[in-house]
C-alpha cells in the first residue's frame, strides 16, 4: 500500500510540474540538488526531508529522499510525507492570522499587548506591544520549559503574564518562543475560536491544504515522519504527537509551534505571500499588508518573519537577496524566499530523529539554498 501510494504520489508529481511548465519556459539541471540531498541523508543530517522549489511562480522542483527513520525498513519518505513545523507555524499560521486581524482592525500592531491581555502588564511589561512581539524584540526571555512548573495552559499563561523583562523592549533582538505563544492566545481571544479553527477557515481549507494540520488524528500517522522527544515530558497524560514540550503542554495547538504540514501544502501559502496575498484569484491579504509585514525597516527581523542576517551568514546562505524573509523551524524545517530572484526553497525533515543533538542541519542550509540558486542560473529555454 505504501509502495503504491509513493509510485502514485510520483506520478501526480511529475505530471503536476510538467502541467507547470508550459512551452517555451526554462529548463534547469537539478543534478547538483539531488546530488546534494542524497548526500545528505547518507550523512545523517536527517533520516529523510522533502524539499520543493519554486521559480517565477512555478513550483520547477519537488522531490523527497531518505526514509522517516534511519530503518532501512522504515517507509521512504515523499512528498506527502507530513513533517511537524515547529516554529514555522508562527509564521505560517500565526503571523498570517495577525495579517487579517490587523487588515479588519481587530488588531493594532503598535498597540501594547497588554490591551489585549491585561494581565500581562504585569512586572513592567505593560508597554510591550504587538509588533515587538512578533519582532522578537519584546524583553521576553528566548524559552522556558513550563512542563516543570505548571499542568495546564492557564498556568502557562499565567507564569508568562507574571514573568519579569529580560531586556529593554525595544533595544535588541532575542528570538522567543514566549512571545508567539502570547500571541496565539490573545488571536484565540480576540476570535473566540481556537488557532486551529481560524487557520482552516481562513487559510489551510480555501487554500487547498489538505494534509496541513494541528493535532492529525490517527489515520494520518503513517504518513508523519517522527521526531524525539523535546526534553523529559513530566505530565502523567500522555502528550501530543508534537515535539515542542511547550506546544504539548498547551493541547498541542500553539502560536510558537504544533503545525504538521506537506511541502506542496505550504507551497501554496508560499505562492499566495509571494504573489502579494492572492492565490488561483482569490485574495487572502491585500498586497499592502504583506509588504508591511515583509519590510526590514530599522528592525533585524520582519512582523513573524526572518530576514537575511547581514556578512553572508544566513541559513539562507550568500546567494540570496538583502531582500529575502523566511523562518526555520527546530525539527529541521525551513522557507526560504528571495523576492528579487522570485524563488523559494521549502525544506521539511525532521533531523531531530531520533535526537535533536544532531546538528548538522546548520552547515547544510546555507549549502542547500546556494546550490538550488546555482541551478536556477543553469536554467535554459526549452525550445
Amino acid at each position: 500500500m505504501r509502495t503504491l501510494r509513493t509510485l502514485l504520489s510520483a506520478i501526480v508529481a511529475a505530471v503536476v510540474l510538467s502541467a507547470a511548465l508550459p512551452a517555451g519556459a526554462a529548463t534547469c539541471d537539478f543534478s547538483p540538488l539531488e546530488a546534494l540531498m542524497r548526500k545528505a541523508v547518507s550523512d545523517s543530517v536527517f533520516p529523510g526531508a522533502s524539499l520543493a522549489v519554486i521559480h517565477r511562480g512555478r513550483i520547477v522542483f519537488h522531490k523527497a529522499f531518505g526514509r522517516q527513520t534511519y530503518d532501512p525498513l522504515s517507509a521512504p519518505a515523499d512528498t506527502t510525507t507530513m513533517y511537524d513545523a515547529a516554529s514555522l507555524t508562527k509564521a505560517v499560521v500565526t503571523t498570517s492570522i495577525v495579517m487579517q486581524l490587523v487588515e479588519r482592525d481587530s488588531l493594532d500592531i503598535q498597540a501594547p499587548a497588554s490591551r489585549y491581555r491585561p494581565g500581562f502588564a504585569a512586572n513592567g511589561k505593560g508597554r510591550v506591544t504587538i509588533g515587538q512581539l512578533m519582532r522578537h524584540e519584546s524583553g521576553l526571555r528566548a524559552h522556558t520549559y513550563f512542563a516543570t512548573t505548571c499542568t495546564t495552559p492557564a498556568e502557562l499563561f499565567s507564569a508568562i503574564d507574571h514573568d519579569s523583562l529580560a531586556y529593554t523592549p525595544g533595544t535588541k533582538t532575542e528570538y522567543s518562543d514566549l512571545g508567539f505563544m502570547l500571541l496565539g492566545n490573545i488571536v484565540e481571544s480576540l476570535t473566540g475560536r481556537s488557532l486551529a479553527s481560524n487557520f482552516r477557515s481562513r487559510f489551510s481549507e480555501p487554500l487547498g491544504m489538505s494534509s496541513t494540520m494541528f493535532t492529525p488524528p490517527p489515520g494520518y500517522r503513517g504518513r508523519i515522519a517522527p521526531t524525539g522527544e523535546d526534553g523529559v515530558w513530566k505530565l502523567e497524560r500522555p502528550r501530543p504527537l508534537v515535539n515542542d514540550q511547550n506546544a504539548a503542554l498547551l493541547g498541542g495547538v500553539a502560536g510558537h509551534a504544533g503545525l504538521f504540514t506537506t511541502t506542496g501544502d505550504l507551497s501554496r501559502m508560499v505562492l499566495m505571500l509571494m504573489e502579494g496575498g492572492k492565490f488561483e484569484g482569490k485574495r487572502y491579504v491585500h498586497a499592502s499588508t504583506v509588504a508591511t509585514f515583509l519590510k526590514k525597516g530599522d528592525a533585524s527581523r520582519a512582523l513573524g518573519w526572518d530576514l537575511v542576517t547581514p556578512g553572508g551568514s544566513s541559513s539562507a546562505g550568500a546567494r540570496f537577496s538583502a531582500s529575502s524573509w523566511g523562518h526555520l523551524g527546530f525539527t529541521g524545517t525551513s522557507i526560504w524566499v528571495d523576492p528579487e530572484k522570485e524563488l523559494a526553497v521549502i525544506l521539511l525533515s525532521n533531523r531531530v530523529w531520533p535526537s535533536p543533538a544532531n546538528i548538522k542541519i546548520r552547515k547544510f542550509r546555507p549549502l542547500l539554498h546556494d546550490t538550488v540558486v546555482g541551478c536556477i542560473d543553469s536554467c535554459r529555454k526549452m525550445k
